[in-house]
């Protein structure tokens, strides 16, 4: 009888429910949370289902040593997350973006390459703020990076600058991009006047298969000659890109889109989640650069907005920008495009601005890469 007691007692030892702390059942609660809002609202499933059960798995209770954590070097988890904290995965999603994305709209108006540009303010704005907050110059280089509206791009640059921060950085990052609608719409509206949002933009020009073949090609030599330190990055969109326009690769831009972009996604989706271990992810650290997110994204959404606004000064009529898609120089693709279509619809229905705010929106996608690569440049 007493060894019966004994092994239901060391039973009873080895489970959750005599290892859990509060802190568990809290980010149990977020993971539930965040997959709620995916199913609900349809607010980033694709990222917010693997990261939300991601973080229910990496809060399961466990007694130490059973080389099953995400932390435990060997175990299945943690070989798995060595695609985020190596950074390898980054890369690979950035190939998925670059076969999967539609360059026409900077090709035809490459002035609104200065609109991705300023919302890359957001990141650098966020790199100050996190100074004073203390944070020292790799992790707040880290930190800054989420105002680029770039997950991968985050992952990424955490994994070289600031890797003990990364779970809350990624997770920060994500959440915003799901939040885009939300958070976007209100400063647009604040920003702007009526009659600006009623400006009508003239109709993109049409590009050239051969002017879509020579963009990935010579934007790489640009960019990459200038910040060498964004390689990884920018060499994959853009060879993603080739992939796509070339109209000879069409099976590997297929794959790098499809099976590659989705594999990938879910890795980083569901590792991350599971990197946010109550006792790494629940620090006064972590709230900071939650807050500091937000700030950047505000920051980033609101430079694009009011250089528009600036730039329409020194415009002649009929050549101004709608402010509406300044919004659109973050590098949410295409949700952030999007946000600038609906919000312009609601003041004139026959006013479409989706095709004009995809010119700064893959803009933000590069120059999100090039911040990354000056910040690791300096930095790293």
């Amino acid at each position: 009888m007493d060894t019966v007691i004994e092994s239901l007692q060391q039973f009873w030892h080895f489970t959750g429910f005599a290892n859990v702390t509060w802190q568990n059942l809290i980010m149990i609660a977020i993971g539930i949370g965040f997959i709620a809002i995916a199913i609900i609202k349809g607010w980033e499933p694709l990222l917010l289902v693997p990261i939300g059960f991601g973080m229910i798995i990496g809060n399961i209770p466990m007694f130490p040593g059973l080389n099953i954590g995400i932390y435990e070097d060997g175990s299945v988890l943690n070989t798995l997350y060595q695609g985020v904290k190596q950074g390898w995965y980054p890369p690979l999603i950035f190939l998925g973006i670059g076969a999967m994305t539609d360059f026409s709209a900077l090709i035809s108006q490459p002035r609104l390459l200065l609109i991705g540009a300023a919302a890359q303010m957001g990141i650098f704005g966020a790199y100050l703020l996190a100074l004073v907050l203390g944070f020292d110059p790799n992790q707040a280089g880290a930190i800054g990076i989420i105002g680029g509206a770039d997950g991968p791009t985050a992952i990424f640059l955490s994994s070289k600058l600031a890797p003990d921060l990364m779970g809350a950085i990624a997770v920060s990052a994500y959440s915003y991009m799901a939040l885009v609608p939300v958070i976007q719409r209100p400063i647009m509206i604040f920003l702007t006047t009526k009659k600006e949002r009623l400006i009508r933009m003239p109709k993109p020009r049409v590009v050239s298969q051969k002017e879509k073949i020579f963009f990935p090609i010579i934007g790489f030599l640009l960019t990459a000659f200038i910040v060498p330190s964004g390689l990884p990055l920018l060499g994959m969109l853009f060879f993603g890109n080739l992939l796509k326009e070339s109209g000879v690769t069409r099976r590997l831009a297929e794959t790098a889109r499809g099976p590659i972009v989705d594999t990938v996604t879910t890795l980083i989706g569901l590792t991350v989640g599971a990197s946010t271990q109550a006792d790494k992810f629940l620090t006064g650290n972590s709230v900071k650069i939650f807050i500091l997110g937000l700030l950047s994204f505000v920051i980033a959404t609101a430079c694009g907005v009011l250089f528009v606004k600036l730039w329409n000064l020194f415009l002649k009529p009929g050549h101004k920008i709608n402010p509406l898609i300044g919004n659109a120089g973050v590098s949410a693709v295409p949700d952030s495009a999007r946000v600038s279509e609906i919000v312009g619809r609601e003041f004139d229905p026959d006013n479409h601005l989706l095709m004009h705010a995809m010119g700064p929106n893959v803009a933000g996608v590069i120059g999100s890469a090039i911040a990354a690569g000056i910040l690791l440049g300096f930095l790293g």
